[in-house]
């Protein structure tokens, strides 16, 4: 009788939860990719620091479709790290190890590096779509100025004939949840906050779309601070557009970040103004089987000789750059999370004290390009690029030497091998420039080349 009773049972459950999967229907899209990398000088030092490894990540986004107009969406990323690294508790990495314990480390699991990171409800009513929860942030019209991040946020988008309109709530801080050795009272606590709102609006047309984006950045997470509390106050501009006319695209944005980058609680410190300007532009011909075209970008930067303004976009005042990348080495943001465990890499440079991040600060960048699709599962492309800085920065209280950041070239190859599944190689050379000397002209500095080839599964 008990077997028997234990038999029902089991099968109650399983038609329990057969019912309960078949309420919804689930569609599964992500990717895959490992990348192998050969570096001959990362830290662009005179004594060459060569480095190599394999990196992967696996990437799965279900969508749970409830009812007609209501969907919930997760993505979590698993397994993503460099092929026989460390975990993320800094303990060898064992995959025979997998089902054991780490004392030393407060007992994580081995291969415990699976990433829950978005899960939000979507649900279209009579006026517009409503999209709540931990969601895309970051991004907006062109890759420029782009940083894309998880966020929880309340969103709203509606359309009227061509033109899309839309508005957001985004917390980016929450203090009531943060540790209460940094924010010692509950008073504090709810005053120091950091918050976003948001609106927009998009007007389509026949071969493309412009956009106007303004943005209020409330945040009080520097309440209290070590050197005084104060607030920022920032506002956010940026128009855009896409268009293409016959075999010619283009595609353009222009950001303006303004307002108070400090407001002080005390008055006894002066204030800090915001204003930092970035812009961008890409134009690309179609001839054929080939195409070529050209494309520039520029974020201002602060030399400090001005105490009460900040011109630049650094320290959280507003987006970087971090997907666009210009070439296969300078600024490569995808490049700079491979090279290190955890993506806390300094980026290009940093042997004489300087170095140039994946966010691209503070720089003037051109590129030229050129591709040929020689049949249509191969694709050959070359990038030449330049880059300096746009204003000199200080280290150790002393001015850079040069803003010169150099000249690179990039050969790439992509190999479909299925619809969905692509085999890149690729090659860089850069030639630093002497912003990499630091402050001290005597320092030397030498050139970098960059081998790798990546396999993508995209489903």
């Amino acid at each position: 009788m008990k077997k028997f009773l234990v038999v029902l049972l089991s099968l109650g459950l399983i038609v329990a939860f057969g019912a309960t999967a078949s309420a919804a229907d689930v569609k599964f899209s992500g990717s895959y990719y490992v990348v192998g990398w050969y570096a001959d000088n990362q830290t662009l030092a005179g004594d060459k620091t060569s480095s190599a490894a394999l990196w992967q990540r696996l990437r799965l986004q279900p969508v749970f479709q409830i009812a007609e107009g209501l969907t919930l969406t997760t993505r979590f990323d698993a397994m993503e790290k460099g092929w026989g690294s460390d975990d993320w508790r800094g303990k060898f990495d064992d995959m025979n190890l997998s089902r054991k314990q780490i004392p030393a480390s407060g007992s994580p699991k081995v291969q415990e590096n699976f990433e829950f990171e978005r899960g939000y409800v979507t649900f279209k009513t009579a006026i517009g779509q409503w999209t709540v929860g931990y969601q895309s942030s970051g991004k907006w019209g062109t890759d420029f100025l782009d940083d894309e991040k998880t966020r929880p946020r309340i969103r709203f988008d509606t359309q009227l004939g061509p033109m899309s309109l839309g508005f957001l709530f985004e917390k980016q801080f929450e203090a009531y949840y943060a540790s209460a050795a940094g924010y010692p009272n509950q008073s504090v606590k709810v005053g120091a906050d950091n918050e976003n709102y948001a609106i927009w609006a998009i007007y389509n047309f026949k071969g493309g779309n412009t956009g106007l984006l303004y943005k209020y950045t409330d945040n009080n997470a520097t309440r209290p601070a070590a050197a005084g509390n104060y607030q920022s106050r920032l506002h956010y501009l940026s128009p855009y557009v896409k268009a293409t006319f016959g075999p010619v695209y283009i595609e353009s944005e222009v950001d303006w970040l303004f307002g108070k980058a400090a407001a002080f609680d005390s008055g006894t410190t002066a204030d800090k103004d915001c204003d930092a300007w970035g812009a961008y532009l890409k134009a690309r011909v179609n001839v054929g089987p080939a195409y070529f075209g050209a494309a520039g970008m520029w974020n201002s930067g602060d030399d400090g000789s001005d105490a009460t303004k900040k011109k630049d976009w650094v320290n959280g005042s507003g987006n970087g750059s971090q997907d666009l990348d210009v070439g296969l080495i300078l600024g490569n943001d995808s490049l700079q999370t491979w090279q290190q465990p955890g993506g806390s890499a300094i980026g290009n440079g940093g042997a004489n004290g300087f170095a140039f991040d994946s966010a691209k600060y503070n720089s003037l960048i051109v590129s030229g390009f050129a591709g040929f699709d020689v049949t249509p599962k191969l694709n050959i492309e070359s990038v030449l690029l330049w880059a300096q800085l746009d204003k000199k920065i200080k280290i150790a209280g002393l001015d850079i030497v040069s803003k010169d950041l150099g000249w690179e070239l990039d050969l790439t190859a992509k190999y479909k091998i299925y619809d969905n599944l692509t085999y890149m190689v690729g090659a860089g050379y850069l030639w630093a420039g002497d912003a990499f000397k630091g402050n001290n002209n005597a320092n030397r500095v030498s050139n970098d080349y960059l081998l790798m080839n990546r396999l993508t599964l995209s489903f």
